[in-house]
């Protein structure tokens, strides 16, 4: 499951709180063809959420065929042998449900929550789309024109909208993690649909699957009905690629201009990060959250508020398999350079792997991670994500009920360490989004 990024500091009590949370009870086996089901259950609302994670996102894929995971979060909504084109999301949404997905580095998520009592339709619908999705010539031109748009909405047309896509290049020189999961468009309009098929056939396997349903359920029955619909699947036949590259530690700050379709010139730094699993994630979280976390962050307080240098300081911390990046982003005031901004938010950066941190704000940290993961698991969409999670990126579903007792074993001495070994100006990426010249030269 994500470790907490919070985006706001909670007013309250600020001594040292203990932290504890819920224990969220569960249940798992595994079928022969290697589909993992967790079961949680919970008779307080009527309500089911189910849902499958697939251990494929970007970094599976090859460098000349990107966004391939990205584009099977689209296309497995087609329908399949037995579900007629088109009405996969209908026939969820006229039982009076909600669904959606999403595409990471690292996973695929797809999820449905609907009234307990359409469990059996879920489980179904689910089972069609991993055994006979729709990977034709049809479905893959309808959905090559979707990808695309989306990519003008988000990325080409939204200001400041290519950060990731521009950072990640410059970040990692050799991993996959340097291209966004939205990819290529000229990748996907490359590809033949003899690749497309081989790619359903190598990742949306049973085997590469994780299968969670939570809420309103009975054990025996969900089970009987889990087997009855995902057994008949074939496991998938070939090894599941995870690429074993290894990213090289920078040794020198990477420094680049973006020109982009905006008034106001913006500061973006990168760090690259641990993996995903490693214990310095957690006080990295929590310094991430102490510098750009809200009105009541270091930065939002001192660039914003006081010296009024930013109009907004954000971070985009992602946690990943192999090693994340934490994102640092700032607008820059009207009149205001890029560099002032830099030169300023460098020296707070300073201060902190100098000074550390405050008793007072090591409080509110702690409180704002005890809130987050309590709030992450309020609901059963919520609690199904984050045991499907806890299975595949740690190895461990019980993780689940362990964040906290992470969280609490982070000292203020963490942080300050963490903030010296890798928020490192040497190793870093900078780059400096500017308006575009009238005149078109750049």
């Amino acid at each position: 499951m994500r470790k907490i990024a919070a985006f706001g500091l909670l007013a309250g009590v600020l001594c040292t709180p203990v932290l504890a949370q819920n224990k969220i009870e569960f249940k798992e086996f595994t079928l022969d063809n290697g589909l993992h089901v967790i079961m949680h259950q919970d008779n307080s609302t009527p309500i089911v959420n189910t849902s499958v994670l697939y251990h494929v996102g970007s970094k599976n894929e090859q460098p000349d065929r990107t966004g391939f995971a990205h584009f099977f979060e689209h296309l497995m909504f087609e329908g399949t042998d037995n579900i007629d084109r088109g009405q996969y999301m209908n026939i969820i949404q006229g039982r009076g449900g909600t669904l959606n997905a999403f595409t990471s580095n690292d996973i695929t998520f797809y999820y449905e929550t609907l009234p307990s009592n359409e469990l059996e339709l879920a489980l179904y619908m689910e089972s069609e789309r991993m055994l006979h999705s729709k990977v034709d010539l049809t479905g893959v031109e309808t959905q090559r024109e979707v990808v695309k748009e989306e990519y003008r909405q988000s990325y080409e047309n939204r200001p400041y909208g290519t950060i990731l896509p521009e950072t990640l290049k410059r970040a990692y020189s050799a991993h996959p993690y340097r291209w966004a999961p939205i990819g290529s468009l000229d990748d996907l309009n490359a590809a033949q649909i003899e690749e497309f098929q081989q790619f359903y056939k190598d990742f949306y396997v049973p085997n590469n699957a994780t299968l969670t349903i939570a809420g309103d359920i009975d054990y025996g029955q969900t089970e009987k009905w889990v087997k009855e619909y995902f057994s008949e699947i074939p496991k998938g036949t070939k090894e599941i690629y995870r690429p074993n590259i290894v990213e090289p530690k920078k040794t020198e700050e990477i420094r680049d201009v973006i020109y982009d379709n905006i008034q106001i010139p913006a500061v973006i730094q990168a760090y690259n990060l641990p993996k995903q699993t490693s214990p310095d994630s957690y006080a990295m979280n929590m310094l991430s959250t102490y510098l750009t976390g809200g009105n009541s962050s270091l930065m939002t307080k001192e660039l914003v508020d006081k010296q009024q240098k930013a109009l907004a300081v954000a971070a985009i911390p992602l946690e990943l398999e192999d090693g994340g990046l934490f994102i640092m982003y700032g607008i820059t005031n009207m009149g205001v350079a890029p560099e002032d901004l830099e030169s300023e938010i460098d020296k707070l950066i300073k201060q902190v792997q100098e000074e550390g941190i405050s008793d007072q704000d090591f409080a509110k940290l702690q409180n704002i991670m005890e809130n987050n993961i309590v709030s992450s698991n309020s609901s059963m969409s919520g609690i199904g994500q984050n045991l499907a999670e806890a299975h595949v990126i740690y190895g461990d579903t019980d993780y689940i009920n362990k964040t906290m007792e992470n969280y609490s074993k982070v000292t203020q001495a963490d942080i300050k360490r963490v903030a010296n070994e890798y928020l490192n100006l040497t190793g870093r990426v900078v780059l400096y989004y500017l308006p575009k010249p009238k005149d078109g030269a750049q």
